[in-house]
């Protein structure tokens, strides 16, 4: 008994020390910081182009230094005194998927991107670091950011329209999901708002979401678009909607995508939130997820939920896609010679760091795709767009298919571990 209470002892310690150190550093607001990344396959520039201050930070108050090495950039906030590290958040772009495109060999490209943190209270070193082909961080860009700074902009949010459809929660203690109409006219919003609710449905019948739905606040967020639906470049069908929307992006048709990340953002700001889903009013098949970026999926589609719990996964919890047969855009996209940080495949260099220990004595390694090892844990070939050299866990997964089977178990841990990041 007594070192049950010890512990409990100690773990409140912890977190009221990490509550005083939000408080020495950090007021509840956001600081938004606005870039551009530019280059092409072989290069990345960073360019700064502002700052805003936002009304809500949505965070956990305790875990700010995120403790996953993820992402394939990151940016992390030093205080400017005793230079400790403050904040720190991964993620994902468009731009680095596209520097492994054909296209980006050729061409120079620019991309919109948005990072944001809890409003610093003093001066801060902002750094902003992208994962190299080794699988080592490279620092890209830094500078001072002084919050009393009146070029830091603070204007209202965008004049939308939000409602909440789920949760009752604190947002610092809760994650807090944003979701954007796209395609959507004022007169389509409460189809919007039903479309919300069922997604989120969709998503609390899926383990382990389902384990967790009183922890998670549903924002829906009306940003109204003069045309309903979205573009389809190849076949020349174009509409004006609130956030530039578009099929066929990296020139593949189901891949449905925005570029337009400070309308994003901007619609996103008019409610606390931690990840942003951007709903595209379509019957399409399609949709896409960046870590930490944001999800877009259609939700017209009889497959729109499992698209959505797929790209979901990509854009909450970084997991990787698992198939290795459709055609995608990329070249070479993971080295086999670097272990990737995606929790869900492996190139075996660091085997011990992923789902080692989750597989049976018993279970061969290499796992043969065999009816017998059907819903067992192992090492299975085929991942992450290639046939050879990449392994996943398990014979089928959310991840790799719209069948039946929802998140492998190695899935399912890794997001049970983002949402409890979350939620502390």
């Amino acid at each position: 008994m007594k070192t049950i209470i010890s512990f409990i002892l100690f773990i409140v310690t912890i977190t009221v020390s990490a509550q005083e150190s939000f408080n020495k550093y950090f007021t509840n607001k956001v600081l938004r910081f606005d870039f551009m990344l530019a280059g092409n396959s072989e290069k990345t520039t960073v360019c700064p182009v502002g700052m805003k201050e936002e009304p809500f930070w949505a965070g956990s108050e305790t875990n700010l230094v995120n403790p996953f090495n993820s992402g394939n950039f990151k940016y992390e906030v030093f205080d400017a005194v005793s230079n400790t590290l403050i904040y720190s958040r991964p993620f994902c772009t468009l731009f680095q998927e596209w520097q492994t495109t054909a296209e980006a060999k050729t061409i120079e490209r620019s991309f919109y991107e948005v990072a944001t943190m809890p409003y610093p209270k003093n001066k801060v070193r902002f750094i902003l670091s992208k994962r190299e082909r080794n699988g080592m961080f490279l620092k890209l860009y830094e500078t001072i950011i002084d919050p009393s700074n009146y070029f830091i902009r603070k204007e209202n949010p965008v004049n939308a329209t939000v409602t909440k459809i789920y949760g009752s929660g604190d947002p610092h203690t809760s994650v807090d999901l944003a979701f954007i109409a796209e395609g959507y006219k004022a007169v389509e919003m409460e189809k919007f708002r039903a479309d919300v609710k069922k997604m989120a449905d969709y998503l609390f019948a899926e383990v382990p979401f389902s384990e967790y739905k009183d922890r998670f606040n549903i924002w829906a967020v009306e940003a109204i678009s003069q045309d309903s639906g979205t573009d389809v470049p190849g076949e020349n069908i174009y509409v004006n909607t609130a956030l530039n929307s578009s099929f066929y992006t990296f020139d593949i048709d189901r891949y449905l995508t925005t570029q337009d990340i400070k309308a994003v953002n901007d619609y996103a700001a008019t409610v606390p939130h931690d990840y942003i889903i951007v709903l595209i009013n379509s019957s399409r098949y399609g949709g896409g997820g960046v870590y930490n970026y944001y999800t877009g999926t259609t939700t017209g589609n009889q497959l729109s939920p499992k698209v959505f719990i797929h790209e979901f996964g990509h854009g909450f919890a970084g997991l990787a896609d698992e198939y290795y047969t459709s055609t995608v855009a990329y070249d070479e996209f993971y080295p086999l010679n670097v272990e990737p940080w995606e929790p869900n495949i492996t190139t075996m260099v660091n085997f011990g760091s992923k789902w080692k220990e989750m597989i049976a004595k018993n279970t061969p390694v290499p796992t043969p795709a065999e009816d017998k090892y059907k819903d067992v844990t192992g090492l299975f070939e085929g991942g992450g767009y290639s046939s050879k050299g990449i392994f996943r866990s398990e014979m089928d997964c959310r991840m790799k298919s719209n069948g039946p089977k929802g998140y492998c178990s190695v899935c399912r841990n890794a997001i049970r571990e983002m949402i409890e990041f979350y939620i502390k």
